[in-house]
């Protein structure tokens, strides 16, 4: 009796000392534990944006920090000041040991695609950059932003009364940003041939200011209000907030950008007719979970969703017909029975 006792309290220790020793909780890891082969650490550098921006960076993020509370992850993110910092923000967490290295928006392609055969152990996502070399370890995740903007754009014709639109976007030298501006105006001239589409491309200023401008987004906005526009797309990070900031203000319709707007920019609630989505955050987990299991895809581009969100507070003011017009336009671009007829990059 007394060794079946012993077995048992030796037994009880085992346990406890098993549970002492078990994985760590994500809070009680530091970036020293990254070289462990059984600790998953994935890092996020993001572009000249904010990771704050209620909009690309910050989706982008809330995946990772999905890997955090799911996968158990480790996560950390760097913000660029400067784009001569892209490489030694890489290197940092590559050279730290992290697993996976998330790169956000389309000017860090170069210096992803480079550090990938530097770092053949790390796996790398590329938000917003199509890879046309095949790196094994390099994935870029792409989005269909000319539909999205399609969309948009015919919901905003056929709600309109004055048959005036605009569009207030970052640089259109970063593709993504192109196809969402062209696509808007393809979408709307689609359903509504001679509407008036006034689309602003923040072009006149540096690359580090285009995304980052809330007061210009507002004034342009604010200008085409006054000219008659009476639904604004915005779509640049903070600068595309501005236009949305612009049009609460003025009591004028307006659409979002990337994520849905209407639980990021509350300020903009009651305007904000929906917002042109690309999936960041479940495209991001995605392939943060593939990376964790062992699947990561050898290489090439990663197509996530996109869509338009939901019409929220002005569900009732958008009639039974334009929301079946806009849902007949979403599944035949699905299908492929319609074209956007966007280039992938603005033509030279």
């Amino acid at each position: 009796m007394r060794k079946l006792l012993l077995t048992g309290m030796s037994l009880l220790v085992a346990v406890t000392l098993l549970a002492a020793c078990g994985p760590k909780e994500p809070a009680e890891l530091s970036v020293e534990d990254c070289p462990k082969e059984e600790v998953f650490c994935v890092g996020l550098v993001t572009d000249v944006g904010k990771i704050d921006d209620k909009s690309f960076n910050q989706s982008t993020w809330e995946g990772v920090k999905q890997a955090e509370e799911e996968l158990g992850a480790l996560v950390q993110y760097i913000e660029t000041t400067d784009s001569k910092d892209y490489g030694k923000n890489i290197a940092q967490f590559a050279d730290a040991g992290f697993d996976v290295i998330v790169t956000v928006g389309f000017g860090l392609g170069e210096a992803t695609l480079e550090a990938g055969p530097q770092y053949p152990d790390v796996k790398f996502i590329g938000v917003d950059q199509f890879q046309g070399e095949a790196v094994p370890n390099v994935v870029g995740l792409i989005f269909p932003e000319d539909q999205s903007g399609f969309l948009a754009g015919a919901l905003a014709a056929l709600m309109s009364e004055s048959g005036k639109l605009g569009a207030v976007l970052g640089t259109d030298a970063v593709p993504p940003v192109w196809r969402f501006g062209e696509g808007y105006r393809a979408g709307a001239e689609y359903v509504r041939p001679g509407v008036e589409v006034n689309v602003v491309y923040h072009n006149d200023v540096g690359f580090d200011k285009t995304f980052t401008d809330p007061e210009w987004g507002k004034t342009t906005a604010l200008s085409m209000i006054d000219k008659g526009v009476d639904v604004v797309f915005g779509a640049g990070g903070k600068t595309g907030n501005g236009a949305l900031m612009g049009c609460a203000e003025k009591g004028v319709m307006a659409i979002g950008v990337d994520t849905d707007q209407y639980y990021t920019v509350p300020e903009a609630q009651a305007v904000l007719l929906t917002s042109a989505m690309k999936l960041l955050t479940p495209g991001t987990f995605d392939l943060l979970k593939m990376a964790k299991e062992g699947n990561f895809p050898a290489g090439g581009n990663y197509v996530g969703a996109a869509g338009l969100a939901p019409y929220h507070d002005l569900a009732d003011s958008v009639p039974a017909d334009v929301d079946a017009k806009v849902q007949e336009i979403d599944a035949a671009l699905k299908d492929r029975s319609l074209e956007t007829g966007v280039s992938p990059v603005k033509p030279e």
